[in-house]
């Protein structure tokens, strides 16, 4: 019997908070630009800020790209267009530097770590610190067969949770989250179609590396024969993603939900880590509230998942790449947000003006409060201009700061 409960994330799981959220609303309708000319920025500000718990926001400035890697064994059946179990090899690229995601990130100067949970490849072969939460070596033909057994499946799980942790203990504010596999894109699709009750046609996308018609086809069959063993098993999200999904993917959402716990803002790539989201979802209907979808990669079964959880990409560039590549592109705009929210400066007001009884060289004003002063020390009624100047004193701001609403 698994010890491992995934109901508790429904109670450990917070929305961000709705109080500073409104604040940081409340400091936008102040500052010198007006709100909305800035478009989505304006509303990624106060999400970070409520992410944060913090107005003004903080910087992003301890970003981090986290990969999870596996070879899916459903690859053999042609399904993509790199050959099967050629997964590590992509990984060797990006730790050498020579894939998109290591060029954007050495631009960005963010730091990139890469987990193998299933890779087909010899473990000596990668970092020890690269495989040292592997769960097995590649994964099940999931039309077939297991992707994991009930053991791997929480393992992997529990796996993606630890790294969560380790990167909210570490100072992480922000995480680009996305995988390197082959075959991955097609398990994903079989989560989508399976919790969006859709068919195998409307997820079937061209993978990473574009796919001919006739791949295309071998992979919609491949996703219709694997839905059929993922509908039984709907109702229990850990036998789900060990049935259809691998140990990559198991691991990427057990990190989603374990980030949503910490508080630990997320950037969706491209559509496995989207799929993954989405599993989580179903586990906690409030943990969406902590990710961001980066982009729009095209991947049909990437927009099903995206809109059942109202997440709306940030950039359309057509990016397929995958390997978190998409994810740093939208950084920068999400960090510009950041900055944007919390360097304009407010609007000045009246409050802002010096009081005319407090402005040098004004002999009137102040033989006017002699006057007011001497009047107060004898008992005599007090002159109708020096009320008017002890309400002026109060200061019209506080009361024009009063009425802002505290709701968007």
């Amino acid at each position: 019997m698994s010890s491992l409960n995934l109901d508790d994330f429904s109670d450990l799981i917070e929305r961000p908070d709705g109080g500073v959220r409104r604040d940081a609303e409340a400091r936008r309708e102040r500052q010198v630009v007006p709100p909305g000319s800035l478009g989505r920025l304006d509303d990624l500000g106060e999400w970070l800020a409520a992410a944060q718990s913090a107005v003004p926001v903080r910087p992003v400035e301890r970003p981090r790209v986290v990969l999870f890697a596996g070879d899916h064994k459903i690859a053999e059946l042609g399904v993509s267009a790199r050959p099967a179990g050629s997964a590590g090899e992509l990984v060797r690229q990006v730790l050498e530097g020579g894939r998109p995601v290591s060029v954007l990130a050495r631009r960005l100067g963010v730091p990139v770590r890469v987990v193998d949970m299933a890779l087909d490849c010899d473990p000596g072969s990668l970092p020890a610190e690269v495989v040292r939460h592997r769960v097995r070596r590649g994964g099940g033909r999931i039309d077939v067969e297991d992707a994991l057994t009930a053991e791997e499946a929480e393992a992997a799980f529990r796996a993606g949770m630890a790294v969560a942790d380790e990167e909210a203990d570490s100072g992480t504010d922000l995480v680009v989250l996305g995988d390197v596999s082959v075959g991955g894109t097609t398990a994903a699709g079989v989560l989508v179609a399976a919790l969006c009750g859709t068919d195998a046609s409307v997820v079937t996308g061209r993978g990473g590396l574009a796919i001919d018609d006739l791949a295309w086809m071998r992979k919609c069959a491949a996703i219709r024969d694997a839905l059929r063993r993922a509908r039984p098993v709907l109702g229990d999200q850990l036998r789900l993603l060990a049935t259809v999904g691998g140990a990559d993917l198991t691991a990427m959402t057990g990190f989603l939900l374990q980030s949503a716990v910490r508080k630990m803002p997320v950037l969706l790539d491209g559509v496995v880590s989207a799929a993954c989201a989405l599993v989580g979802q179903r586990v906690a209907f409030r943990a969406p509230d902590w990710w961001l979808a980066s982009h729009d990669s095209g991947e049909p079964g990437q927009a099903k998942a995206l809109d059942r959880m109202a997440l709306e990409p940030l950039l359309s560039h057509g990016v397929t790449v995958g390997e978190g590549t998409g994810g740093l592109l939208a950084l920068p705009l999400v960090q510009a947000a950041a900055a944007l929210a919390a360097e304009l400066p407010e609007k000045s007001g009246d409050s802002d003006e010096p009081e005319d009884s407090e402005k040098p060289g004004d002999s009137e004003g102040s033989e006017d409060s002699e006057a007011a002063r001497s009047a107060g020390k004898t008992g005599s009624v007090e002159e109708p201009g020096a009320a008017a100047e002890t309400k002026s004193a109060e200061g019209p701001g506080s009361a024009r700061e009063a009425e802002v609403p505290g709701e968007a």
